[in-house]
């Protein structure tokens, strides 16, 4: 169960991430198995590579003879049975649950009884992979973030099967490697996917309402509220069919909590083919020659935005906590590690005052009488007992 510089790395699925992955174990010394059932996907894999860290030597960032060691290390093959000498196995394939189940069927065949095995999912029950394993107590979420290379969180994930001592040799394998290892429980979404809702899905309500435009909106979040990219940024950066499918499902795989209702805003923009960046067409226009409109820099309506944005991821942030899914320490150490967030969210609950956040939230509450503003108990708790989050 021990792993070290010396454990073979398995990687399944050549495409960004799984070649991301392989780039940071080789990095750190391992040797490193890349299978891919497509000859052509591993030629990608690994012409990209090269060309990746041939960069890094340009910039002086890499010797070439490290390049050439990393390289070297790497076995590029679509022979399933070349994994079997591997200690540590991650799979970064679709994300498709019935089709994991099968490929950890055939792993679990082909490596020794000690290996680990991890998924890299980003949205699937990892105890729903693990029913396809004669032995789920060796099997985890080992969850890293895109370009595997350059973001510094990975969230380990066990199982309601996984052996502790997996988890802990899994967390502090992936430490080596110089990440930030947060843990999380088995839950939609994880740690950043849940707690990052809000910053969409308040942001889209507020446009949907009228109340400002997706510039303005922008704006007050970056502008006064310090977040390197605005939602609608973000939301055409990361891609309209993506952002909106892991709403969705976070949405379903919590019965339909209203916190998570999806936008018929970013719904049309899926259905109309406008994606984002990737189709030149979004929230803004990125085709030649496009004028995009001017943000209202009003601040007091800036401050009502990010309040109001704020105090939902606040308040979401909590909730992880409050149920278990993962400590206040890793909840803000993956919020400002896994997408930038200028501060974590609960240090900021602080800063603010929980008080204060509790008032945005209430007032929200009261307004709306819906359930999607409902304040959490933590929250409330916190506040009446004059207590902080960090004490």
């Amino acid at each position: 169960m021990s792993l070290d510089k010396n454990t073979q790395i398995g990687v399944i699925g050549a495409g960004t991430m799984g070649t991301g992955i392989a780039q940071v174990a080789s990095t750190f010394g391992h040797k490193v198995v890349l299978y891919d059932p497509y000859s052509d996907q591993l030629n990608s894999s690994k012409s990209g590579l090269e060309k990746i860290l041939n960069r890094q030597v340009e910039k002086e960032r890499m010797t070439q003879s490290e390049v050439d060691s990393i390289l070297e290390r790497i076995v590029f093959t679509d022979n399933l049975s070349t994994l079997s000498g591997s200690g540590f196995l991650i799979e970064a394939i679709v994300e498709d649950l019935e089709i994991k189940k099968e490929v950890f069927q055939k792993v679990e065949e082909i490596l020794e009884d000690d290996a680990i095995l991890a998924t890299n999912t980003s949205s699937l029950s990892i105890a729903s992979i693990s029913s396809a394993l004669k032995r789920p107590e060796r099997f985890l979420g080992v969850h890293f973030f895109n370009p595997a290379p350059l973001m510094k969180l990975v969230e380990i994930i066990p199982g309601i099967s996984t052996d502790e001592a997996v988890t802990v040799s899994a967390r502090s394998l992936i430490d080596t490697w110089q990440k930030v290892t947060v843990r999380a429980k088995d839950t939609p979404g994880f740690i950043v996917n849940r707690v990052a809702r809000p910053f969409y899905g308040e942001a889209l309500r507020i446009y949907e309402e009228g109340v400002a435009d997706a510039a303005t909106i922008d704006w007050a979040m970056k502008e006064l509220g310090g977040f390197k990219m605005g939602p609608f940024e973000l939301m055409d950066l990361i891609g309209h069919d993506v952002n909106y499918k892991v709403t969705e499902s976070v949405f379903k795989e919590f019965y339909y909590d209203p916190r998570f209702k999806p936008s018929f805003a970013q719904k049309r923009l899926v259905e109309s083919g406008r994606l984002g960046k990737k189709t030149n067409l979004g929230f803004y226009d990125y085709r030649d020659g496009a004028k995009n409109p001017e943000p209202v820099k009003d601040a007091v309506l800036g401050e009502k935005i990010l309040h109001r944005i704020l105090a939902m991821l606040i308040n979401e942030a909590v909730d992880a906590v409050f149920m278990n899914v993962a400590s206040i320490e890793d909840v803000d150490l993956a919020m400002t590690n896994g997408v930038n967030y200028p501060m974590g969210l609960l240090k900021w609950a602080d800063e603010l005052g929980p008080s204060r956040v509790l008032d945005w939230m209430s007032a929200l509450q009261v307004e709306y009488r819906e359930d999607r503003y409902r304040p959490n108990p933590l929250l409330k708790q916190k506040v009446r007992r004059g207590e902080n989050f960090y004490e």
